[in-house]
């Protein structure tokens, strides 16, 4: 598979620390974000040690003989319990937690994504763009059970407060799925502070920009301008061709 891609995370304009963190596999294998919550310093922490755990575990055993939704679970366990280690040698952090979403390309088996919590991947597929993901917070099962309509949960006070994240002992299973991916597909890892200021329609809009690099750049400069109330990352991936099985 011949891909391109790139990553941008800025503070935004209100927060004086960045709480995300993103990590992209420099052969284009595997690509990371996290959004980090628990005060400056434990989301910070926790969204990184979440990352680099993740890397790690993925690099380590890439070669190995784990099917990709193993491997994506493991990594993701393996970050759960630096998480919860940290917070007991640093009580002070004891309340840190994490987002976490990967996108996985392993040449033998089809593309896999992994997630917890609201940190989402889309798809851009001839203009029709696709949440991959689905939010583990408590407005997104209400919109599924009927609960809220759209337009109430775009604005619903709760809308924010997750149902699982990294680094809680009473974590869920990880949600694991395949992902379609044909030559032409644009992928996009994003955190919250993006999709709380713009509309599906415009990011649609901006990740359709010919270079991947003015896509990342137009996503988190559009969110500014429209307030940019909390840490903006995003990951945009550019599929190019699809090698042959």
């Amino acid at each position: 598979m011949k891909c391109r891609f790139t990553g941008l995370s800025d503070t935004g304009c209100l927060r004086s620390v960045n709480q995300d963190a993103y990590r992209i596999d420099p052969q284009g294998r595997f690509f990371i974000l996290a959004d980090g919550m628990g005060g400056h310093a434990g989301g910070e922490e926790a969204s990184s040690l979440a990352a680099e755990v993740i890397q790690s575990y993925l690099v380590k055993h890439w070669d190995s003989p784990q099917k990709s939704p193993a491997l994506l679970e493991e990594a993701f366990c393996q970050a759960n319990q630096a998480i919860i280690q940290d917070q007991q040698e640093h009580p002070e952090r004891a309340d840190m937690g994490t987002t976490a979403v990967v996108l996985l390309f392993r040449d033998s088996e089809a593309p896999w994504c992994a997630h917890v919590g609201d940190s989402r991947l889309y798809r851009l597929r001839q203009s029709q763009l696709e949440q991959i993901t689905q939010d583990h917070t408590w407005v997104a099962k209400a919109l599924k059970a009927g609960v809220l309509s759209q337009e109430q949960a775009s604005f619903h006070p709760w809308r924010h407060m997750l149902s699982q994240c990294l680094g809680r002992e009473d974590l869920a299973e990880v949600e694991i799925q395949p992902v379609q991916v044909q030559a032409g597909d644009r992928f996009l890892l994003c955190s919250d502070g993006l999709t709380e200021e713009l509309s599906d329609r415009a990011i649609a809009d901006l990740l359709a920009a010919p270079l991947c690099d003015n896509a990342a750049i137009s996503l988190v400069q559009a969110a500014k301008d429209k307030g940019g109330r909390d840490n903006i990352t995003v990951v945009v991936v550019v599929i190019d061709q699809i090698a042959p099985r």
